[in-house]
């Protein structure tokens, strides 16, 4: 069965279903312990009477004792407490995803806001397979919205840009969403037949989100765990979760569903595609300090036009007009014999070795090796002339 929270520590929060009351749980939990939160919180629908299809037949609607408050005023007390709690919770460069509907989710926003949070995105999860307004008197309700934000102003949250190009046939994933509603085989039952949860959402959903801003390894808390839709997905990617749930039945039924599933363990295949702006930055000096490059070594540009000699302190020095010469950065001399304005010198200058050449990048791919803690292609201190 679902745990109850005893002496929460980081190291013993990961991958458990914490069984009890949201706001009890999450006060518990220490401080700065999760990467992402996503939550799918009470809609508060304020539902009146039953709904009927056109063959007379009734709507399962969502009429369940928690997602029912006295006033919009609770209501608000409530997100805030929770919205609160959640940012104690997260990491300093940690952010939160938050899904509601038109009932619900320009009140969470403005709670968001005013808890300091940082919005990045709303996001439109357009539903390809709607429930139709069987009474005709609004449009259909086709879509829900996720609200993605980070901690605060300067959190370094993050998002994996290229991942996410990758996935969408290298074009900019958008904003708005196509996914179907959670259907068939996916759908949780209880011994009836029936759906166990009114509003369990799609794996498809999860799956995007925490491909979009998560790596292996990270903890991604659901402080409304239901039937543990993010739990199953974040196992599947090799993420730990954190799942607060109240109701037994679906505490049970969420660790059943999660206990038959595989951990991600292959970290190379689950972590998400990085691009460069995510790469140690390198500065050219540590070439020289680690024997990479030697200094006198000559540098020369693609077609050869220019060279420049390598200085002790990792400037550049090269000939110039009228028999002078320039020092500087491998990115300002570059600049400066091509009359530009800018220059990516790791690209620019190139080393030779074996009597071929090679841009510095190269090198500094092998250095960031170094500062990622994985030298196994360096055997010692190397210089190339």
């Amino acid at each position: 069965m679902p745990s109850r929270p005893v002496n929460l520590s980081t190291d013993n929060i990961k991958d458990r279903i914490l069984q009890g009351d949201c706001l009890d749980i999450l006060r518990q939990l220490p401080d700065a312990s999760v990467d992402l939160v996503f939550a799918d919180p009470p809609y508060n629908l304020q539902l009146q009477g039953s709904l009927h299809r056109p063959d007379n037949s009734m709507v399962d609607a969502v009429d369940d004792a928690w997602d029912q408050f006295d006033s919009f005023a609770a209501y608000d007390t409530f997100s805030r407490a929770w919205l609160a709690e959640c940012r104690r919770v997260l990491k300093p460069n940690g952010a939160i995803w938050v899904i509601g509907s038109y009932h619900n989710i320009f009140r969470l926003g403005t709670a968001l806001q005013d808890l300091g949070y940082w919005m990045l995105n709303d996001v439109i999860w357009r539903k390809n397979n709607p429930m139709p307004n069987f009474r005709g008197k609004r449009f259909t309700n086709a879509h829900e919205t996720l609200i993605w934000a980070a901690k605060d102003k300067a959190s370094k949250y993050r998002f994996n840009y290229d991942a996410m190009k990758i996935f969408n046939d290298d074009i900019q994933m958008r904003s708005d969403w196509m996914l179907p509603l959670c259907t068939g085989g996916e759908r949780l039952t209880n011994t009836e037949g029936n759906k166990l949860h009114p509003t369990q959402k799609p794996e498809a959903l999860l799956y995007r989100v925490l491909m979009a801003c998560t790596q292996p390894g990270d903890v991604v808390l659901d402080p409304f765990f239901g039937t543990g839709t993010t739990g199953a997905v974040a196992k599947q990617l090799g993420r730990h979760f954190v799942g607060i749930e109240q109701d037994k039945t679906y505490a049970a039924a969420a660790k059943a569903r999660i206990d038959a599933i595989a951990f991600g363990n292959d970290t190379e295949l689950m972590k998400a595609t990085t691009g460069k702006r995510e790469e140690a930055r390198i500065p050219f000096g540590w070439l020289l300090e680690h024997g990479l490059i030697k200094a006198g070594t000559e540098l020369s540009d693609h077609t050869n036009k220019f060279t420049a000699k390598v200085g002790a302190d990792g400037s550049l020095i090269a000939a110039a007009a009228l028999g002078e010469s320039i020092r500087g950065s491998i990115h300002k001399v570059g600049a400066t014999l091509q009359g530009a304005p800018s220059c990516n010198g790791w690209t620019y200058w190139h080393y030779k070795e074996n009597g071929r050449r090679f841009p510095l990048d190269k090198l500094r791919q092998k250095m960031r090796e170094v500062v990622t803690a994985q030298p196994a292609t360096i055997t010692g201190p190397q210089t190339y002339q």
